[in-house]
């Protein structure tokens, strides 16, 4: 019992030298549950995973070797081979984020390719339709889009105005293009914005009516 209150001891005292003030700050700031915690208090460092290790070692500034060493059972000596066990172990789970990270990526690319591929097969013609075609009306190459604004749309990504709508300047969501505008004055969108619920992507370009 005499074990815990020393290793408790000790946490606290690690835990005072970087501003950490209790066992639940440590939890939170680590992102390691406080079951964890309570493992480093029982003198358990040894049998914890080396995420957790990792975790409370960056807040306390201590390696993975260090807290094992101070909390648990095992020698400076035994500590050794278990430090470079868990360090394979680290460098092994660092290698599969990135090759998650990958592969989620990948499969995002492959779905948005599969959202605008009749856009993909089907632009190129038409853009080169009109080149050869000057007369040909613009319009038939609006539905053409309609792939990439279902995808915008199921991003959550909006304009802030149409092209030729007339609203208040803002400075948060309007750039001038040329002129000058006071917070209110009305001016023309001449090229859209964009934002993405909070987040303002662009600003829409403006001019002054």
């Amino acid at each position: 019992m005499s074990e815990a209150v020393d290793y408790t001891h000790r946490l606290r005292s690690h835990m005072q030298s970087v501003g950490v003030l209790s066992f639940r700050a440590l939890s939170r700031q680590s992102g390691v549950s406080e079951r964890q915690i309570d493992r480093l208090r029982r003198g358990e460092a040894d049998r914890m995973q080396v995420q957790s290790l990792h975790k409370i070692g960056q807040v306390l500034n201590l390696s993975i070797a260090q807290l094992i060493e101070q909390f648990s059972s095992l020698s400076i000596e035994s500590a050794v081979p278990v430090e470079s066990n868990l360090q394979q172990e680290y460098q092994r789970l660092q290698v599969q984020l990135v090759e998650q990270r990958e592969t989620l990526k990948q499969e995002f690319q492959r779905s948005t390719l599969q959202s605008i591929e009749s856009w993909l097969l089907q632009f190129p013609t038409a853009a080169y339709a009109a080149q050869q075609n000057p007369q040909l009306p613009a319009v038939r190459l609006l539905p053409l889009m309609r792939p990439i604004e279902q995808l915008l749309q199921d991003w959550g990504v909006e304009a802030i105005a149409a092209v030729g709508e007339e609203v208040p300047f803002d400075p948060q969501l309007h750039q001038l293009m040329d002129g000058s505008a006071n917070l209110g004055d009305r001016v023309r969108i001449r090229y859209a914005g964009y934002r993405q619920g909070d987040r303002l992507l662009h600003r829409a370009k403006v001019s002054p009516v």
